[in-house]
């Protein structure tokens, strides 16, 4: 049976809706792979480890925390800033406290700038790319490893960057269905 008229106006249009949301429900994950593999808008890379040379020139790596407006937790990193040279790892540290009476899970969000040099810097490892939880009171220091691709000083846009910033934004997240609080008389946690 063919549809024709209204009926086929409507199924045409139903069509659409639910396959423009299907692309809206794809294009933030789509979106997020994409600038993790180029780079783009300031998305640093994540690799197994610093591979390569060491350059003698060096760069300016300055770290930021904040929080998304309803996070309870206090953070910030522990030095503001660190040099390092081109192809070098380094290792720096971010300070998370809940001040809380409950526990609370909190996802990090970040990216680095200027956005030309996102492209060339790597993350080997680091506290965002898991959820954190933390328990009333705990105060934990995240380590975060990284390194600067030599890669930087060959590229026409990023060569002139003298100074990176690596940002990262917390917001809290539902608790994992499987969390047992730990033990409230425990000793605070530093990591």
């Amino acid at each position: 049976m063919a549809l024709s008229g209204p009926a086929k106006t409507v199924v045409q249009t139903v069509s659409v809706v639910i396959l423009m949301g299907g692309l809206a429900w794809a294009s933030v994950p789509f979106y997020d792979w994409f600038c993790r593999v180029t780079g783009f808008g300031g998305t640093p890379g994540q690799v197994a480890g610093a591979e390569g040379e060491v350059l003698d020139q060096t760069i300016k790596v300055r770290f930021d925390g904040s929080l998304n407006e309803d996070m309870p937790w206090e953070f910030k990193p522990v030095v503001n800033e660190m040099e390092l040279r081109i192809g070098e790892t380094g290792l720096a540290f971010y300070e998370a406290y809940n001040p809380t009476d409950h526990p609370v899970a909190g996802q990090a969000s970040y990216n680095v700038t200027p956005y030309a040099a996102g492209a060339f810097f790597e993350k080997i490892e680091c506290f965002c790319f898991t959820e954190q939880v933390l328990a009333p009171g705990e105060r934990v220091q995240m380590p975060v490893s990284f390194f600067v691709d030599p890669e930087i000083v060959e590229d026409r846009d990023a060569k002139y960057v003298h100074t990176i910033t690596l940002s990262y934004t917390f917001y809290e997240i539902d608790l994992p269905e499987d969390y047992a609080a730990p033990d409230q008389d425990s000793e605070t946690n530093l990591n």
